[in-house]
């Protein structure tokens, strides 16, 4: 969505933003491997069908690792299909679905809040390019200039509860 991000605004005098009129898409499908800390990406200005996912997983195969891969997904429709689920055994990458409701357990969702944050808050994009240049600088720029943020954002270390007393309500 080409928009803008207001962060802090304060004037005397009312001031228009202008905005686009109508609305253009820019998708961004990714995997971050937590390890090297590499971003695989698929972009797209139309739709993420079952055949963006198949072009993700095949970049990811293409990456040629030694280790087995696991790819971490939600529940969206077209992640869930026949077609993905046969491709990505093909690729000998498995395929781990998240509970519902449960973005704080998928490390990529870590990675877009900071891209917002770092690309669009409280930034004014004239154009659709400018707006997707934006996202695509952000994106390259992360093993670069946004690599001291990212290493301790892109973190597995996850809290976990262990040997936690329940209390009865």
């Amino acid at each position: 969505m080409l928009a803008s991000f207001l962060g802090w605004l304060w004037c005397q005098t009312r001031l228009f933003v202008k905005a686009a009129s109508g609305r253009q898409r820019y998708n961004v499908l990714g995997a971050f491997n937590a390890v090297s800390g590499q971003l695989v990406r698929v972009t797209n200005t139309s739709y993420i069908t079952a055949q963006t996912v198949c072009e993700l997983l095949g970049k990811i195969a293409a990456l040629g690792l030694a280790m087995p891969i696991t790819l971490v997904l939600d529940n969206a429709r077209y992640q869930r299909c026949r077609l993905v689920e046969e491709l990505a055994s093909a690729l000998n990458i498995e395929l781990l679905f998240l509970p519902s409701y449960s973005p704080n357990l998928n490390l990529i969702e870590r990675l877009w809040k900071f891209v917002k944050k770092a690309a669009l808050n409280s930034r004014y994009h004239g154009s659709f390019t400018a707006f997707q240049g934006a996202i695509d600088q952000c994106l390259e720029e992360l093993p670069t200039t946004h690599r001291r943020q990212i290493s301790t954002l892109m973190t597995t270390a996850f809290q976990t509860f262990g040997n936690v007393s329940m209390l009865s309500a």
